[in-house]
């Protein structure tokens, strides 16, 4: 009963963590910036639709929502093909320093962006990626490749060997193995690394600053920034537009919640 108690409790202090900020930034896009000065833990009233109607007539909004959406699918594709490719040889074949290698990797799970930043800013010009979205994704894909790793390793790894040994039976090769029956039956922590990935995308702020100086290419956690900088008397406006960049990628992550439970039960248990 106790434990019980003390699973709820820290259910309780999660949810309002995070669910409390959220609806504030949402419910305030709602209201006008004189209610939020006078109220600012109140309740719309009456509702103001303005705010939002406003953000999603831009047409600078529409733009920096394509930026992201480009960078963040580009990044997610990088990071779970060659992380599952790498994932495949760590799970599946025997080989010298094999350990190692999957060692390296979990590391990098502790390897801060912000120490990269220079190195990275300077490899980037040379390769003349500056101001190009491949210079953002190129990189997000690459810092999402550990857990992409440590997500599918054990998963693929708990696929009995037997299934393997069926197919190379049939005349599979070990990479037809690989795409009919292994990418497959491991979907589960696929969807989960690929929501993992494109979430961590959407929400990189350092290295759009980094690679773009042209706002044309700015991506929507830049856009918040100079809609802030811009707009800093109207504070209900500002929290309609933060409300709208979230949303996609909020909605991406509910919609796929049940599937990533279920990618990551696979991996413990793998």
């Amino acid at each position: 009963m106790r434990r019980n108690a003390v699973g709820y409790l820290a259910a309780f202090l999660v949810v309002g963590v995070t669910v409390v900020p959220l609806l504030f930034v949402v419910l305030g896009g709602f209201r006008t910036t004189a209610q939020i000065n006078s109220s600012p833990a109140g309740l719309p009233g009456p509702w103001v639709w303005e705010n939002y109607r406003s953000v999603l007539a831009a047409p600078e909004f529409w733009r920096l929502l394509g930026n992201s959406t480009l960078i963040a699918v580009i990044a997610t594709v990088l990071a779970v093909v060659f992380g599952s490719m790498a994932a495949f040889a760590l799970s599946r074949y025997e080989f010298k320093g094999r350990e190692s290698v999957y060692t390296l990797f979990t590391l990098g799970l502790l390897f801060p962006i912000g120490v990269a930043t220079l190195p990275l800013y300077l490899w980037l010009r040379q390769l003349g990626l500056l101001e190009n979205p491949l210079g953002v994704a190129i990189p997000e894909a690459a810092f999402s490749l550990p857990v992409t790793i440590v997500i599918l390793r054990p998963f693929m790894r708990a696929i009995p060997s037997e299934l393997e040994d069926a197919a190379l039976l049939d005349g599979a090769a070990k990479l037809g193995f690989f795409w009919r029956i292994l990418l497959p039956l491991s979907r589960p922590a696929l969807i989960t690394v690929s929501v993992l990935a494109f979430v961590t995308s959407w929400n990189f702020y350092l290295l759009p600053l980094l690679v773009f100086n042209d706002s044309a290419h700015f991506t929507l956690p830049l856009g918040v920034a100079m809609f802030q900088s811009e707009h800093t008397q109207d504070t209900a406006k500002v929290l309609a537009f933060t409300a709208l960049s979230m949303l996609p990628a909020l909605a991406f992550f509910v919609l796929a919640e049940r599937r990533m439970v279920g990618g990551l039960t696979g991996s413990v248990k793998g």
